[in-house]
């Protein structure tokens, strides 16, 4: 199967082009969400907006890896956000007219994660007209991120193999 679209959204994501990654999408596209499963980003706009967003908030995506099976490709990239590394892994399943019409993402290592939904979170309500919501995003995942990057630093490497 040719994998045209798939070339275009890696290329997109590094150049941090949301327009060139939107293209590369079927009109009825969704995407789930890594952080949660309360909601899914649902056709073309709504998945824009998240990719606005996610392009403005990490830096350096390098794709390093890519694995397809008929029409499903699994992609691979790091990147950062500020100073912490990001590693995303994406299921993409094509239409048949390989245009991307389902992505499902994978975020790691938790610390990422959550400083992904505190750079994310704020800018989403405030586009989805919710300016409460946008300053009370940032405080409840800063908490979060605050448990998950204390406990990457330092306690999970106190229970690293010896």
């Amino acid at each position: 199967m040719d994998h045209e679209a798939v070339a275009a959204w890696r290329a997109a994501g590094e150049a941090r082009d949301a327009a060139a990654a939107v293209a590369a999408l079927s009109s009825d596209v969704r995407l789930i969400s890594p952080i949660t499963e309360q909601f899914t980003f649902d056709g073309r706009e709504r998945v824009r907006t998240l990719l606005e967003v996610a392009l403005a908030a990490i830096d350096e995506i390098t794709y390093t890896d890519q694995v397809a099976e008929g029409r499903t490709v699994a992609l691979f990239y790091s990147g950062r956000i500020g100073t912490t590394r990001l590693y995303e892994a994406q299921r993409l399943r094509l239409a048949d007219d390989g245009l991307i019409r389902e992505i499902t993402l994978f975020v790691r290592p938790l610390p990422a994660l959550t400083r992904l939904m505190t750079r994310l979170g704020p800018e989403l309500a405030r586009r989805n007209g919710r300016p409460g919501l946008a300053r009370l995003v940032p405080l409840t995942a800063g908490m979060l991120h605050s448990m998950a990057d204390t406990g990457e630093k330092r306690f999970m490497p106190k229970a690293a193999p010896r």
